[in-house]
């Protein structure tokens, strides 16, 4: 039976992307939601999910800091994707043909300068992948879609245009998450993820974080958010370079259990190549 990897999208999305890059060998599963991801591992649907956490132009995705410590799933891998914006069309159409370009609001803006000078309108659609599937259904030489190469492939259309972005450092993170743990050293360069609430005691943060300097851990990522609504509980997502076995990580994370009142690590993992 083949492995399954649920994604929030239709196919041809770029999380569906990151699967075909980084799991080839898997089916990849697609979901309304993050959420219907994560229950597809959660029941067993699935083996494990791919989720989008971060953007180099957009920041951190919405919702899924506050998903990831609820969802019960550890983080086994990540993936950097780079964002390659195409535009698409049905066969026979030429570049001159194209009047209207429809992609996801985000995207949109980062090709602002090929639509401008190719005096194509964009048109807002819910999703990249979305617009793909619908530019192939109309049938109109006019009509262009902005999205993945992938998604020309999925649904027969053929790219006019590769690459169009505006900038050339739009990149996904994904982290790929299962049911169970894989806390083995996998590599010589590991990540470690978790979330903490420090202590109401003052200087708390100052005190928890500064195990990390003390011991030499490098923390790539701190972020904090709101947690049910409320200024006063805020919970903190951190990633650092090291496993938890390691003497350094070990002291580090003592330290910070001692000033916190939460603290559940989501996972350990290779770091992806990029990093080096």
């Amino acid at each position: 039976m083949t492995a399954r990897i649920a994604f929030q999208g239709e196919p041809g999305a770029y999380s569906h992307q990151a699967i075909h890059d980084a799991r080839p060998g898997m089916e990849a599963l697609p979901c309304a939601t993050f959420e219907d991801a994560i229950e597809a591992v959660q029941s067993g649907r699935a083996t494990q999910a791919m989720l989008p956490v971060e953007n180099t132009t957009y920041g951190r995705v919405a919702d899924i800091h506050r998903l990831l410590p609820e969802s019960g799933l550890h983080i086994v891998d990540e993936v950097f994707v780079r964002v390659h914006i195409n535009l698409l069309a049905v066969p026979g159409a030429q570049l001159s043909d194209i009047r209207e370009a429809h992609s996801h609001l985000v995207l949109l803006p980062q090709c602002a300068r090929f639509l401008r000078e190719n005096g194509i309108k964009g048109q807002v659609s819910p999703d990249n992948a979305r617009a793909a599937r619908d530019v192939a259904a109309w049938g109109d030489r006019s009509r262009a879609a902005l999205a993945s190469e992938l998604a020309a492939e999925i649904y027969g259309l053929n790219v006019l245009a590769r690459h169009i972005e505006d900038h050339d450092t739009n990149t996904t993170r994904f982290l790929i998450m299962a049911r169970e743990p894989e806390m083995a050293r996998r590599a010589s360069h590991m990540m470690t993820t978790f979330v903490f609430r420090v202590r109401n005691i003052p200087a708390a943060l100052y005190k928890a974080m500064g195990g990390f300097a003390t011991n030499g851990v490098n923390m790539t990522k701190l972020e904090s958010y709101m947690v049910d609504g409320s200024f006063t509980a805020t919970q903190f997502y951190a990633d650092i370079e090291g496993h938890p076995d390691d003497a350094n990580v070990k002291l580090a994370l003592e330290e910070l259990d001692y000033f916190t009142s939460f603290l559940k690590i989501l996972g350990t993992y290779p770091a992806a190549s990029v990093r080096d």
